[in-house]
């Protein structure tokens, strides 16, 4: 069965929502519960600062490149279809990177992984959208949101323990079985498919233009200080801009720029989006960092620690959901922003004489903040485009976010190169890793208040 239209029956909406809240809880730990593990992989694998940055970053760079692509063929083939696609293929790649023997095949099952996982980011949403009406969409889309947070507590907590008692590489396979459990429900009680009425061309030369454009870029800002830097970088700026004239032109864009530019609500979310996750992506690698080297505990306590922040939003992430139905979101994301900002403002001035309890509370500011954002942020987003575009609102909502991440990797990866170099974190380091660890923490705060008054300035989406 296809259809264009939001399904209003119980039957559809009840698998639906199984194989989304499973899946969001699996891809969240395969996201988080890596971090945890890298400095175990540094060990194994003899692994410097700066290489070890792209473990994470390329799944993140692969994931950003892939997204608007595997959107718009949702929306012109079936979201479903799509996101079964990717969940599949996340199986393989992570089995393919927990046996991989050298760091350039980890980083290269990463890439695999990102690709696949830029997938299930760009039609997650669609189908919730596909699914719920608007009037119910809020607290949908909370609800998932609060899975994936679900996911990021237990990812850090069950990575360490498995790492500490059988090794690093279970920490690839934890989301596995949830995985395969999602397919299952997908092939045999989904019934249903979703794609737009408009079918249209696909845009392969806009694909093309912006996939090059942001792997230029982001090798550009990794690369260090160097002629191939600055040569990247160009090349990155020129590619998307090309990619940005071709899709005002185009009939059938991947990514709509009228829609970005006409629709304000759209935009500044989306642009509100972009600086949250660039803020606070590298939150939980920097913060893991913080307490194995320097506070010096194990990665089971370390992984407990790290649960606080998704903790928190997941309990409040389905409140904050119903909220939005009501309160307009650009309220309560703004103040969310701002209380976010203070939790990194604190994690900036943390050193090794720092008691737990601070970091406790820092995170906990940072998830309470975060899940104020995050499902009003994201129900503007959905809300503010019509049925034959979800897979592509869902799209360009999911490449604020792979890209703030990216932005916020790449940022680290600047920060560490310019401040420890190509070289493995010792203890003589220490006191420069600090340093480090500060400047990240206090720039994801000026992006939050930047990003605060943007937030406030996108608009109403409710009608009064």
């Amino acid at each position: 069965m296809v259809t264009s239209s939001i399904q209003q029956g119980w039957e559809f909406r009840r698998p639906t929502m199984v194989m989304i809240l499973l899946n969001a809880v699996a891809t969240a730990m395969m996201l988080t519960g890596v971090n945890v593990a890298l400095p175990d992989i540094a060990n194994d694998l003899s692994v410097d600062a700066k290489t070890l940055s792209w473990i994470p970053m390329g799944y993140l760079v692969a994931s950003a490149a892939s997204v608007l692509t595997f959107g718009r063929l949702a929306d012109m083939y079936g979201r479903k279809k799509f996101y079964l696609l990717g969940t599949f293929g996340v199986i393989i790649s992570s089995i393919m990177t927990a046996f991989a023997q050298d760091v350039w095949q980890l980083i290269a099952g990463r890439v695999f992984q990102g690709i696949c996982a830029g997938a299930l980011y760009s039609t997650m949403f669609a189908v919730l959208s596909s699914v719920y009406p608007e009037s119910k969409r809020g607290e949908a889309i909370g609800y998932s949101v609060s899975a994936v947070y679900l996911g990021l507590a237990l990812g850090p907590f069950i990575a360490g323990l498995v790492i500490e008692i059988v090794s690093w590489r279970l920490a690839f396979l934890l989301h596995v079985p949830l995985a395969l459990v999602v397919l299952y429900i997908g092939c045999v009680y989904v019934k249903t498919e979703w794609r737009t009425d408009e079918f249209g061309v696909f845009d392969w030369l806009g694909s093309a233009l912006y996939a090059v454009g942001v792997v230029s870029f982001m090798l550009g800002i990794a690369s260090g200080y160097s002629f191939q830097s600055g040569f990247m970088l160009l090349l990155g700026v020129l590619f998307i801009y090309w990619f940005v004239q071709h899709e005002k032109s185009y009939q059938y864009p991947i990514f709509d720029i009228h829609m970005f530019i006409k629709q304000r609500v759209f935009s500044m979310s989306c642009l509100a989006s972009l600086l949250m996750y660039t803020a606070t992506f590298s939150t939980v690698v920097l913060v893991s960092l913080f307490l194995q080297y320097l506070k010096g505990i194990s990665p089971s306590q370390a992984g407990l620690i790290l649960m606080i922040q998704p903790t928190a939003m997941a309990c409040l992430s389905p409140f904050v959901g119903r909220l939005s139905d009501r309160i307009e979101p650009r309220v309560l994301a703004s103040i969310g922003m701002l209380v976010t900002a203070c939790g990194l403002g604190r994690l900036a001035l943390l050193d090794s004489s720092s008691e737990i309890p601070l970091v406790v509370m820092a995170l906990f500011a940072i998830g309470l903040g975060f899940s104020l954002f995050s499902t009003p942020n994201a129900h503007a987003i959905m809300s503010s485009s019509d049925g034959n575009d979800y897979g592509r609102a869902a799209s360009a909502m999911s490449v604020m976010r792979v890209l703030g991440q990216m932005m916020s990797m790449g940022m680290v990866a600047i920060v560490f190169t310019h401040i420890l170099g190509s070289q493995q974190i010792t203890i003589e380091l220490y006191d420069k890793l600090n340093f480090a660890l500060g400047v990240c923490f206090g720039l994801g705060a000026v992006l939050c208040f930047g990003g605060m008054f943007l937030s406030l300035a996108r608009g109403r989406l409710h009608e009064r």
